[in-house]
């Protein structure tokens, strides 16, 4: 069975924006594009709402999910989706979802915007559970966005596309991460920018300039080791390796800016309950304005 890129929808700004990128990275990796529209009033299965406070959501989600149908089909006549308004509230429904799916993708709000329930609580907390790679998605982020900036200083989708950025951690296991990532890189004809942040621990006091730079020098040969394998599998990604010195939560943000896409891993969670998606994850979430993929690892 060919695996979709599934789009939760729920007629936000940001959902809107999520079902745009879906659609031009279904196309990308050669999937079918799924929509979702999921609402915990809906009656049984096999019946319709009678009562006008039932009907009002139904009849919602109908909308939300034949207008966007109508408008993807518009702009990518090429590509093949599907829509359906699921039976379950949106949370386990996302969940779901995620399990048949490539690649999961939602809206993000950002620190303090107001989105749909797609978008809000519900989406951190897919992120936090789900166990395929998820992609959060701003509003307003368009397919030019994508791409560098033409001879007027404006984004066109006649340029190349913008680099992949990937947050890379030496020390954890990072093979999916790095996978999604590469990949990205590939079917985009894009550089790929590996990003590491470093810091030396204090614990035994503050090194001098040879320590610092013999410490430093290991971690860049850390990450060129690490990268190795992926750059042999390929050959065709431009690989750009850059070190920042501080913590990851302080300085990914700033590493990622001018990418295309970022890309960063989440340990899975072992605990049934909780939302919580790691610090690093949280704050790139948060305060990237680009598309972010979440990528599960051990």
């Amino acid at each position: 069975m060919t695996r979709p890129v599934v789009v939760g929808l729920d007629g936000s700004r940001e959902s809107i924006a999520a079902a745009d990128w879906a659609a031009r990275e279904a196309l990308r990796r050669g999937r079918p594009l799924r929509l979702v529209h999921a609402w915990e009033g809906l009656p049984d299965e096999g019946t319709e709402a009678t009562l006008p406070e039932l009907r009002a959501p139904q009849d919602h989600g109908r909308r939300v999910l034949r207008t966007a149908l109508e408008r993807l089909n518009a702009r990518y006549p090429q590509l093949y989706i599907a829509a359906e308004q699921v039976r379950r509230q949106p949370g386990p429904a996302l969940l779901a979802e995620a399990e048949n799916a490539e690649l999961l993708v939602i809206g993000s709000q950002g620190p303090s915007g107001v989105g749909g329930y797609f978008s809000g609580s519900v989406a951190l907390a897919t992120v936090a559970h789900v166990g395929q790679p998820v992609a959060l998605v701003r509003a307003g982020f368009a397919a030019a966005d994508e791409h560098l900036t033409d001879s007027s200083g404006k984004p066109s989708v006649r340029e190349p596309y913008r680099d992949v950025a990937v947050a890379v951690d030496t020390d954890g296991s990072c093979e999916d991460v790095l996978t999604f990532a590469f990949r990205a890189a590939d079917l985009r004809k894009a550089p790929l920018r590996a990003v590491h942040a470093w810091h030396v621990t204090l614990e035994r006091g503050i090194p001098g300039d040879e320590e610092y730079a013999r410490l430093r020098g290991e971690a860049e040969r850390e990450l060129t080791a690490l990268l190795q394998p992926w750059r042999e599998k390929y050959p065709s990604v431009l690989v750009r390796e850059v070190l920042f010195e501080g913590r990851p939560t302080h300085v990914l943000v700033r590493a990622a800016n001018g990418a295309g896409l970022l890309v960063v891993g989440r340990r899975r969670r072992r605990a049934a309950v909780g939302s919580r998606t790691g610090p690093v994850a949280h704050a790139l979430i948060h305060h990237v304005d680009r598309p972010v993929v979440v990528v599960p690892h051990d």
